[in-house]
């Protein structure tokens, strides 16, 4: 039953929050909040596990799909329109899908998310194979519409992974990881956009940023894939230039124009000085990780 959900309990700490002051029942919303990474780190073992399972299938050629309705859809959404333009990766590697379609993004259509049915055939709808990975995010762990499309993700043998902030939980059940952070009852009872929505945001960064380290997106925690389209990310490209090379402003963008603005292929010619030709060679060489081109890795 929903009243029995650990996400649905009263909190005993917000009681009265509302015969609070405005900072004391601030205090009381950022102790709470306060909690949150803690449960997170917890969960790190299984979320290494499905960093590595997500990398695995992005190798050959498989892509990561969140799926959600209501507020965990919204995060699956949002995490995954936000890959593209940190790490210049297509639209198509991560995608976020949600009960509702596009709709529900900025209008609540929560009653969508009953449907399994709909769940299976929006990942059918949106190309889902068996070499993708499936990660369902449901705060309750019981959304029908999350629970149908891990349902059909299993039955074509993809690999499933499952967020939500109840132990237990059918969702937790019936995926190969579980990640599930509990956060416990929320400080406005049944808000899970709030405790359980900042875990699952703490997640899903550390998926999506943990895979792109791994496919070697990263130089050092520097975005070497970073694309120069506007000023302040030219800037950004000469600064990363000149901070892995030791070379001056003047050479960065030197570098950057000769390598046909890609700032991992200028670094490798900063660092080796060799030309562009020979730094593109070692860098596809080296499945595009930098420090691997450079031997360092």
């Amino acid at each position: 039953m929903l009243h029995n959900l650990l996400t649905e309990k009263e909190n005993a700490a917000s009681a009265n929050i509302d015969k609070l002051a405005t900072e004391e029942m601030l205090r009381v919303i950022n102790a709470e909040d306060a909690k949150v990474a803690g449960v997170v780190a917890a969960e790190i073992p299984h979320i290494g596990a499905a960093v590595d399972a997500i990398v695995k299938a992005m190798e050959p050629g498989g892509r990561l799909f969140y799926v959600g309705a209501g507020t965990s859809g919204r995060l699956g959404v949002l995490d995954a329109s936000e890959c593209p333009p940190t790490y210049n990766v297509p639209p198509t590697l991560v995608q976020g899908i949600i009960a509702g379609g596009e709709t529900a993004l900025a209008r609540s259509t929560e009653a969508s998310e009953d449907d399994p049915e709909s769940g299976a055939r929006d990942i059918e709808k949106h190309g889902f194979t068996g070499m993708d990975v499936l990660c369902g995010i449901a705060a309750s762990g019981r959304t029908p519409y999350v629970l149908g499309a891990i349902a059909k993700a299993r039955a074509m043998g993809a690999v499933t992974i499952g967020v939500s902030c109840v132990p237990g939980s059918a969702l937790s059940r019936a995926v190969d990881i579980a990640i599930t952070p509990v956060t416990g009852p929320e400080v406005v009872t049944g808000s899970t956009r709030m405790k359980a929505g900042t875990a699952t945001k703490l997640v899903l960064n550390m998926l999506t940023t943990g895979a792109m380290i791994r496919l070697g997106m990263t130089f050092g925690n520097l975005m070497v894939n970073v694309q120069p389209k506007n000023e302040k990310l030219e800037a950004r490209a000469r600064r990363i230039i000149g901070k892995t090379t030791g070379c001056s402003e003047e050479e960065a963008a030197r570098l950057l124009a000769e390598s046909g603005r890609s700032v991992r292929t200028a670094i490798v010619m900063g660092r080796l000085g060799v030309g562009r030709e020979e730094a593109e060679g070692r860098l596809a060489a080296a499945g595009n990780v930098v420090a691997r081109a450079l031997g360092e890795n």
